[in-house]
């Protein structure tokens, strides 16, 4: 249950949340290498934009209503897009998290390192000798910070949860983090702030595991009646506040999370940084636990979209996302910030709990007519929505058909302002500042695309390669998302097939061949 002092603090200036326009988000008080740039105005020294990146979890293409959502609205999102440009065929570089994550920090595709979703206890996956896009605006004399879920690992192999927990943020360029260590469906429940564990008493010290049960808390599948929402079996083991989470966990009990804070106290951290660092230029990365699972929105928010707590947390985001609009403003900062709005990956609606997500969405489609969706290896998997915000340095704001993942956000910054890149830094980013500054300009020419598989888009095509493993029984049992993994090498024409209904492999077998070899070439480059 929320404290009565912050639905106090929530609920000053909310009196419609939801209803069209009635809400601004503006009153509460809480604390293919292509297109080089040419001719693209940067900042001087004495002037260097900020940078805010909002990093939504699970956000679907079709899900704020300047994407077409109809069944409730994201104003403060949109606002967004009225000041900026709206991507049309913009990208996270993987269907999952951990992977697009570990790809807009260090400018590499997630294979190359094999990066895939993680456990809560997993060490760090990122080297900290490597370079990283926070050590890189450090370069530029950025102060840098981390605010929300992390799903990064952290540690060496065994993490301490009772001592400095290290390497983590700060060893990759971050000068303050405060976080998730993990995913909300994952122990520890605890934050982290920089190296510790908040709140944590020494005298009743935290113990994870992942192999075997420990400690008294209750489990899921006991003590269901103690439960907000039943789970699957993967979900079913220690109960925090209400929910039972992957994973078991011992102590910690004064530093545990209350999932429906979560708003507030991301929201604040990110706004105290920019309080603090608005005298100089600062990099504010904010990846949001929202939308994913467990879903379990602030009283506020909770029945206020109509398509229960799934619809719910999107209003979350929205209002957490205007907030911190709202703190730019006020600190002057605003018009020399460049913001990205978007999403890890496509959308997912039954993840392993039973929030009536699928049930509650009515004709609302969260992946705005594409196919597949999380995990999926067509098109719904990567293509999220993307904004681009930038009063200062914006030459032509609207819509942009330009092709672009967020991996080349690591080497467009750096264009931005003025960093030249090591050699074998950021391998696989481009630049493509001139597109995210004109709604006119062109993007990639090709991109690839992380799943259980690997896609491949080149010009007009959509290559999909073979999958040739095992399917994951409990990717399998995910019915209602089509992954897109299949024996056989699948071909679409995106300009006449951008919903991949027609495979057109047999027709082009030497486009097959074409591009199978060039993802060869992708993969070896070094």
């Amino acid at each position: 249950m929320t404290s009565p002092s912050l639905l106090r603090k929530l609920a000053l200036g909310i009196v419609c949340f939801g209803l069209a326009g009635c809400f601004d988000g503006t009153s509460i008080d809480t604390k293919t290498k292509t297109n080089a740039v040419q001719n693209t105005p940067k900042a001087g020294p004495s002037q260097k934009p900020n940078v805010v990146i909002f990093y939504v979890d699970d956000l679907g293409y079709g899900d704020l209503s300047s994407y077409g959502m109809t069944a409730t609205q994201t104003p403060n999102i949109d606002a967004l897009a009225t000041d900026g440009i709206r991507y049309t065929d913009a990208h996270s570089s993987a269907a999952t998290c951990t992977p697009s994550r570990y790809s807009l920090l260090t400018g590499q595709y997630a294979f190359r390192n094999n990066a895939a979703i993680l456990p809560g206890d997993a060490p760090l996956i990122i080297d900290p000798a490597i370079p990283t896009l926070p050590k890189m605006m450090q370069k530029a004399g950025y102060k840098t910070a981390v605010v929300g879920k992390w799903h990064l690992g952290l540690g060496r192999g065994y993490v301490d949860w009772n001592t400095a927990v290290k390497p983590g943020p700060l060893e990759l360029g971050f000068d303050y983090s405060f976080l998730m260590p993990a995913t909300g469906d994952r122990v520890p429940t605890v934050y982290l702030e920089n190296h510790h564990v908040v709140n944590l008493d020494p005298n009743d010290p935290i113990t994870i595991s992942y192999d075997e049960r420990i400690g008294k808390r209750p489990v899921a599948t006991e003590s269901p009646e103690l439960l907000k929402q039943q789970a699957d079996l993967q979900h079913s083991r220690t109960i925090v506040n209400g929910i039972s989470r992957i994973g078991w966990m011992a102590g910690g009990h004064s530093a545990e999370w209350v999932d429906e804070e979560f708003p507030s106290v991301f929201t604040d951290k990110a706004i105290e940084f920019i309080q603090d660092a608005k005298d100089q230029p600062f990099l504010l990365y904010f990846p949001f636990h929202d939308i994913h699972v467990p879903r379990v929105p602030n009283e506020l928010f909770a029945g206020k979209s109509g398509m229960g707590p799934r619809g719910d947390a999107i209003l979350q985001v929205d209002w957490m996302t205007g907030r911190i609009v709202d703190a730019l403003k006020e600190a002057g900062v605003y018009d020399n910030t460049l913001i990205v709005f978007s999403s890890d990956n496509g959308p997912v609606m039954d993840d392993g709990y039973a929030d009536q997500a699928e049930e509650l969405r009515g004709e609302h489609d969260p992946a705005g007519g594409f196919r597949g969706g999380k995990y999926s290896a067509y098109e719904a998997g990567t293509r999220v929505p993307m904004i681009v915000t930038y009063p200062n340095g914006l030459v032509q704001g609207g819509e942009s058909s330009a092709l672009v993942s967020h991996i080349d956000l690591y080497r467009s910054l750096a264009e931005l302002v003025s960093v030249e890149l090591e050699d074998g830094e950021a391998i696989d980013s481009v630049n493509l500042l001139d597109a995210l500054l004109d709604s006119r300009k062109a993007g990639r020419d090709e991109m690839l695309e992380e799943s259980f598989t690997v896609s491949l888009r080149s010009g007009k095509w959509k290559f999909i390669e073979p999958f040739t493993g095992t399917t994951p029984d409990w990717l399998a049992n995910k019915t209602a998302i089509e992954n897109g993994l299949q024996a056989q090498p699948q071909l679409f024409d995106l300009s006449k097939d951008v919903h991949e209904q027609n495979d057109v492999a047999d027709q082009f077998p030497e486009v097959v061949e074409q591009l199978q070899a060039r993802l060869k070439q992708i993969r070896q480059m070094n």
